[in-house]
């Protein structure tokens, strides 16, 4: 599990998050959702230690991130993957190079037994036999699925996926997020996406926040936010004709 308390975060004179808790479950999909400039990001961000929060506090199961130094970060680390909003694989590796990257970097591995991890996490993400392409050559939903294949490398603890269907038709869209919620499931991980995607709001949402101008105004399941009275949430979410159905069917 993962805990935030009271966390607050500025960029100068700009408030960007504003007193935000919340607890992130372990073996659930938690979403962080919220349009534009609600501080999604950023508090992600804070999250994994790439922002140090200006207030507040960041406990991974019940240790505070926080408070550490570099060093003393670097076990909770080892334990975290990351799915970045384009993936982020390396141009000039190949498929298999890019999952290998962070066994490279934070194991004692043998190279055999590297290989046999990255065609386990290429098989777990349906790329079987796609180990000698090169990004170039891939599609935007195989490059998705190569990010999340590297992410759970390391067979993280923690996964942190920034909007995983950004760029995605609805029918990739769809199969990613199921695989996000099938390995979080597996692999009992505290999985934390981003996402302004309704349909994975719907979808795989086990445990919502909705950010609105860097607060937290709501918190609750995919269920519970179809039937809720929140205003401002009503407003987002609802938006579209097709979550107007979805409404109407729960």
């Amino acid at each position: 599990m993962i805990e935030i308390v009271d966390i607050y975060k500025t960029f100068g004179e700009n408030a960007v998050l504003k007193g935000i808790s919340a607890n992130f479950k372990a073996g659930k999909n938690n979403l962080i959702i919220g349009s534009s400039g609600s501080g999604k990001t950023t508090l992600l961000k804070c999250i994994v230690g790439l922002h140090e929060p200006t207030k507040g506090e960041v406990y991974y199961d019940k240790e505070n991130f926080t408070s550490m130094n570099f060093e003393g970060r670097v076990p909770i680390r080892k334990q975290i993957g990351m799915l970045f909003q384009n993936s982020a694989l390396f141009d000039s590796m190949t498929v298999e190079q890019n999952i290998i990257f962070p066994l490279n970097l934070f194991t004692e591995m043998s190279k055999s037994e590297k290989l046999d991890r990255a065609n386990f996490c290429l098989k777990r993400v349906n790329l079987e036999g796609k180990n000698k392409l090169y990004p170039s050559e891939l599609s935007g939903g195989m490059k998705k699925r190569v990010g999340i294949a590297r992410a759970i490398s390391m067979q993280p603890k923690y996964l942190f996926v920034d909007e995983p269907n950004s760029g995605l038709d609805p029918k990739t869209a769809i199969l990613i997020d199921e695989l996000i919620n099938e390995i979080t499931e597996e692999f009992k991980t505290t999985t934390v996406v981003v996402t302004h995607d309704m349909n994975s709001v719907m979808g795989i949402g086990d445990n919502i926040i909705f950010l609105h101008n860097g607060e937290k105004w709501w918190e609750g399941s995919n269920h519970q936010i179809a039937h809720t009275d929140n205003k401002e949430l009503n407003s987002f979410v609802f938006a579209s004709k097709f979550m107007q159905a979805a409404r109407e069917k729960l």
